[in-house]
C-alpha cells in the first residue's frame, strides 16, 4: 500500500466524468488499499478515484468501527428524507459549506471482485454517498453549498456535533 496524492480544487481532473471499471484486476486492489490508506491518513470520511487522479467510478468510505467500504461503479438507487448540514472536502482545504442532501440513500455497486450489492447509509453515511458520487461525475460540494462558513462557524458547529456523540 502507498500514500496517494490527494487532487486539489483547480486541478482539471476533479472536473472530469470518470469511465466504468471494466477489470477487477490486481491493479484495482491496489488502486483500492492505496486509496484507503490515503484516507485514513487524511482523515476524512470518503475518497473517490479523481481525487487521487485516477478517472475510474471508485469511493472508499470509512465507516469507523465497520470498517471501510468499497464502492465501484456505485449508482444512487433510492433516497428519501433532507438534511442541511456542514460539509467539507479533502480536494478543498479549509473551506466548508452548507448543503442539503437526503437523509437516507441507498447505492448499488460492485465489490473488489466484480459482485454487485446494494447499502443504504442515513445521515453522515447519505452525505458521503451523494458527496463521493458527485465527485466521480466532476463535480465538487462547493457547487452545492448554499453558504460557506467561517472558520469561527465551522469550529462552533465541530462542537456541537461533538457534544451529540
Amino acid at each position: 500500500m502507498a500514500l496517494r496524492t490527494i487532487v486539489k480544487e483547480g486541478d482539471p481532473v476533479l472536473t472530469k466524468h470518470c469511465r466504468p471499471v471494466t477489470s477487477f484486476d490486481e491493479r484495482l486492489h491496489t488502486l483500492l488499499d492505496d486509496m484507503t490508506e490515503t484516507l485514513l491518513d487524511a482523515g476524512g470520511v470518503g475518497l473517490a478515484g479523481p481525487q487521487v487522479g485516477v478517472l475510474r467510478r471508485v469511493v472508499v468510505i470509512d465507516l469507523d468501527e465497520d470498517g471501510m467500504l468499497e464502492l465501484i461503479n456505485p449508482e444512487i438507487i433510492e433516497q428519501s428524507g433532507e438534511q442541511d448540514g456542514m460539509e467539507g472536502c479533502l480536494s478543498v482545504p479549509g473551506r466548508w459549506g452548507m448543503v442539503k442532501r437526503p437523509n437516507v440513500v441507498k447505492v448499488k455497486a460492485q465489490d473488489r471482485n466484480g459482485d454487485w450489492f446494494e447499502a443504504e447509509g442515513e445521515a453522515l453515511i447519505a452525505r458521503c454517498f451523494c458527496h463521493e458520487l458527485e465527485h466521480l461525475d466532476g463535480h465538487l460540494f462547493t457547487e452545492k453549498a448554499y453558504r460557506f462558513l467561517t472558520p469561527e462557524e465551522v469550529e462552533t458547529m465541530g462542537r456541537a456535533e461533538e457534544d451529540e456523540q
